[in-house]
């Protein structure tokens, strides 16, 4: 009696599943965030190695010492730079609520969260240029480094070309952020994703606003404690 063989069924990987059953935006967001934590981990490295082996750097609670508005000749050591990591660590906590009231279909929660996440963003953005154009009143800026060495010593133009140049970077980061969160409030304003039954975008949006908050602890701990 003849029998007629069947070929093994396989099972299709359509519908925006990847191989690694994670939506497919969001595992290429992983990758694309990875590849950034690898530039930025570059930059890092090679300013560490080079603070490393440099015998004079300037002190960051002399560089770092002023506040806005503040009266003439007040001394406060990393008290603006403080606040400027703790408002982007609380615009990551709206983030956070963001993306859960998009778990549960919550526009309304959505909305009030992006705005506050937005205008954390802003703020952020708003007291690094004062940071900047404070410094560079001061007279430093890429090739210019008025700040003394702990000893006393003139110190290197290193320290402002790596300091401009990677907060910069991430400055430039952030900016990009608030700018996907704008998209997200005006699509989320446009019934956009209760259309789609799901708020996945918000998501994503949220992993590049986590990493860029995740970095700036790095950046943090290399210019202003170290």
């Amino acid at each position: 009696m003849a029998t007629t063989a069947t070929a093994p069924t396989t099972k299709s990987w359509s519908g925006g599943k990847s191989p690694f059953n994670v939506e497919y935006g969001k595992l290429m967001m992983w990758y694309f965030l990875m590849s950034d934590a690898f530039t930025f981990g570059a930059f890092l490295i090679s300013y560490g190695t080079i603070r490393f082996s440099t015998n004079g750097w300037p002190d960051p609670n002399e560089v770092f010492r002023s506040f806005p508005f503040a009266p003439e000749g007040v001394h406060a050591p990393l008290v603006f730079v403080s606040v400027m990591t703790f408002i982007l660590i609380i615009s990551s906590v709206t983030m956070v609520l963001a993306v859960h009231a998009g778990h549960n279909m919550d526009k309304k929660g959505v909305v009030k969260n992006l705005i506050w996440t937005i205008i954390g963003g802003i703020a952020f953005l708003s007291c690094q240029a004062w940071e900047w154009n404070h410094l560079f009143h001061e007279g430093a800026w890429w090739g210019s480094n008025p700040f003394l060495n702990h000893d006393g010593t003139a110190s290197s133009t290193n320290f402002t070309n790596y300091f401009f140049t990677i907060t910069g970077f991430h400055g430039f980061h952030v900016l990009s952020g608030v700018v996907i969160n704008i998209v997200m409030l005006i699509m989320t304003l446009m019934d956009k994703f209760e259309q789609r039954g799901h708020y996945l975008m918000i998501e994503k949006a949220g992993l590049y606003w986590h990493f860029v908050d995740l970095v700036w602890v790095f950046v943090f701990t290399c210019f202003y404690l170290i």
